[in-house]
């Protein structure tokens, strides 16, 4: 079992004038919709509202195989919303209404998880208090148990000074094996600074795995005993709405394939060679690719993935 910890909202996409569409979305709804969705049995810790868009998502993870974790605050008063602009070049913008409350005392570090393989946190709900704090508290519980995956997936609108956001994210990333990490936020954290520099800055924090994704300039992994890069290739992007998590859910999915998930095989994952590394690339620029192909967050099962031998083999990777 794969546990994923964060939001899930909605995502009013304006795709042009007068045109909006109301879709799943949330960074952690979209990485566990599609780990389900690539045949990992998944769950999902969560807030959602007790409205009709809570009852919209509730219908969507159940749909896609997510099992909704006990431990999740469903009867808040309402649910989180996001409103997304996509350009001409179908990259998109977020304006947000959120909310990320504490849970109850207790309801997360004193929950059973010792059959999760892997515990998967990132983007809001690392950051906005008071909930990130919970979040914070359950990921350095799981770590003696679970493989930490993290994705800090920044919004600046959202996050406030990013000297600040900065120290919250390298608490995360010191208490994580795998983080993937967009170009675009380690511009953001810190300006200036070579992704290279950074990677390896945070293996020496504690990560095991940092993934930089670059945009149409593929994606670039690092661990103790090797770097290796795959280059992007063409695709029609519709948008780039949850591509980003896509390719975080194939990257975890490609290294549960390869029995590189859970605290035991810790040390397998420091020690994965430069080939089996770039074919877990692939298969997550892969996910991405479809997600890039489609219109908003609706990335592909394995039963696509396995119809389509002619898929990319990588493709432009939103953050």
């Amino acid at each position: 079992m794969i546990t994923v910890v964060g939001e899930a909202l909605v995502d009013l996409i304006e795709h042009g004038p007068g045109e909006t569409v109301a879709r799943p979305g949330g960074s952690p709804a979209n990485v566990a919709v599609a780990l389900a969705r690539l045949g990992q049995p998944t769950s999902l810790l969560t807030q959602l509202g007790d409205d009709a868009y809570g009852r919209t998502l509730r219908a969507h993870l159940s749909g896609s195989g997510v099992r909704l974790d006990p431990a999740s605050v469903v009867d808040l008063p309402g649910t989180s919303v996001a409103r997304t602009r996509v350009g001409p070049d179908g990259q998109a913008a977020y304006d947000f209404d959120i909310a990320w409350w504490s849970f109850p005392d207790g309801a997360l570090t004193a929950r059973p998880g010792p059959a999760d393989v892997c515990l998967h946190t990132g983007s809001l709900a690392t950051v906005l208090r008071p909930g990130a704090d919970d979040v914070l508290a359950l990921v350095r519980a799981r770590r003696d148990t679970a493989t930490i995956s993290y994705d800090p997936n920044c919004r600046p609108s959202l996050m406030g000074d990013p000297v600040a956001a900065r120290q919250r994210v390298e608490d995360l990333v010191a208490a994580s094996d795998i983080v993937k990490v967009s170009l675009e936020d380690l511009a953001w954290l810190y300006p200036g600074r070579r992704y290279e520099r950074a990677g390896h800055d945070w293996l020496a924090a504690g990560a095991s795995l940092v993934v930089v994704t670059q945009g149409d300039g593929g994606a670039w992994a690092v661990t103790r005993r090797c770097a290796v890069r795959v280059a992007a290739l063409p695709v029609t992007v519709v948008d780039t709405v949850g591509a980003g998590d896509a390719f975080t859910a194939g990257l975890l999915a490609a290294l549960d394939d390869r029995e590189l998930l859970g605290a035991v095989r810790r040390a397998a994952l420091r020690a994965v060679g430069p080939d089996a590394l770039t074919a877990v690339l692939r298969q997550a620029a892969r996910v991405a690719a479809w997600t890039c192909g489609r219109r908003g967050a609706d990335p592909p099962t394995r039963a696509d993935l396995t119809a389509d031998s002619s898929a990319v083999a990588g493709s432009p990777v939103a953050g």
